[in-house]
């Protein structure tokens, strides 16, 4: 029977800090003594800048852990949501282990829960609020995108042709507006998108899609791009 511990952060600046990894290094040590057993440093899995929502197995100490855990075996976490944030991986991981003839345990739940129908229960129903959570924040982090976006700030992701950045706020750059407004001329003129797509390529050497092209101009100015 061999022990394993599992705990991870979520972003690198934690990872690189050690914030909380020490403190679930200790709890998992610590659930392990309680229990007359020794976790060796080894054997604990330290899962360092990677986000929850990336499921067990595609982690990398995740993977490892999971593959190497034998029938016996017993894994202590020290929280539900250092494990899992999407419910039908947390289940199908359970369900996979407790058929390996593997123990599991949540210390935030109180311990093994594969070993009573309570604790799967509760397993369950806090999987779901795991993901209820983990969809939660994520409308919080795209209605911030769409506020920034609406004041013209920038949100991430590749810089838009025509601007730069300066603290986070899209700013106008000359030459390249200068350029849109050459494309805004030829597209009133009766130019297709893809045409003027071809023409930033061969005399601007930029590559754009015709998709690319009208939201450029979209943003440059609405009316240009009706019709």
């Amino acid at each position: 029977m061999a022990i394993f511990g599992y705990v991870r952060v979520s972003t690198v600046t934690q990872a690189r800090e050690g914030e909380s990894l020490e403190a679930q290094r200790r709890q998992v040590t610590s659930y392990a003594a309680s229990k007359g057993l020794e976790l060796p440093p080894e054997n604990v899995f330290v899962e360092a800048g990677v986000s929850g929502s990336i499921e067990f197995q595609d982690r990398p100490e995740g993977a490892k852990l999971f593959s190497q855990m034998v029938s016996g075996d017993m894994v202590i976490f020290p929280k539900l949501d250092r494990a899992f944030r999407n419910t039908r991986n947390a289940l199908n991981v359970l369900h996979e282990l407790k058929g390996r003839g593997i123990s599991v345990h949540f210390i935030d739940l109180g311990g093994d829960v594969t070993g009573n129908g309570v604790g799967a229960i509760v397993f369950t129903i806090l999987s779901a609020f795991a993901t209820f959570e983990r969809e939660r924040i994520a409308t919080r982090i795209r209605e911030v995108k769409q506020m920034k976006k609406a004041q013209g700030k920038f949100t991430g992701g590749r810089r838009a042709f025509g601007y730069d950045v300066t603290d986070g706020v899209k700013v106008p750059r000359e030459d390249e507006q200068v350029v849109i407004r050459q494309m805004a001329k030829m597209r009133e003129a009766g130019a297709t998108y893809r045409q003027l797509a071809d023409w930033m390529a061969s005399t601007q050497e930029r590559k754009m899609t015709f998709m690319g092209v009208k939201k450029t101009l979209t943003n440059f100015g609405p009316a240009i791009v009706q019709n």
